[in-house]
């Protein structure tokens, strides 16, 4: 965001893989700022960042996405205002985010896309019971 972020002001925010609606908390003097979730838009990539798309690894990761007013710190150059109209309620959010990142998986359908779906079927039942 190149113009000066103030508290309240709604942005998106980008969290390591994931990207949010947030609520800026606390705007730092330095190059970050701390924000509070509200929703998601896309939920975080699945497996080892450091070995894109490879499945041969020591752990295949299972990212979360941020919780529902969890605080997080994240770089203010990545904040974008939040131009919507409405901010979508966060189970709502984060069942659409799963299901776009599941639809994309399911069209890859290599290796690393079934280990990635099987984690984010085990993260389903953890986020919807």
């Amino acid at each position: 965001m190149t113009e000066t972020i103030q508290p309240n002001d709604l942005v998106i925010a980008r969290y390591k893989t994931g990207e949010y609606i947030a609520k800026v908390i606390e705007p730092r003097q330095t190059e970050q700022a701390v924000v509070e979730i509200l929703a998601v838009i896309k939920h975080p990539t699945q497996g080892d960042l450091h070995s894109p798309n490879n499945i041969n690894v020591p752990l295949f990761h299972q990212r979360k996405a941020l919780a529902y007013h969890e605080k997080a710190v994240v770089r203010v150059n990545t904040l974008k205002q939040y131009e919507g109209n409405q901010i979508p309620e966060y189970k709502a959010s984060l069942r659409k985010a799963v299901n776009d990142k599941l639809e994309k998986l399911g069209k890859r359908g290599d290796d690393w896309a079934r280990l990635a779906i099987e984690q984010l079927r085990d993260l389903e039942k953890d986020y919807f019971g």
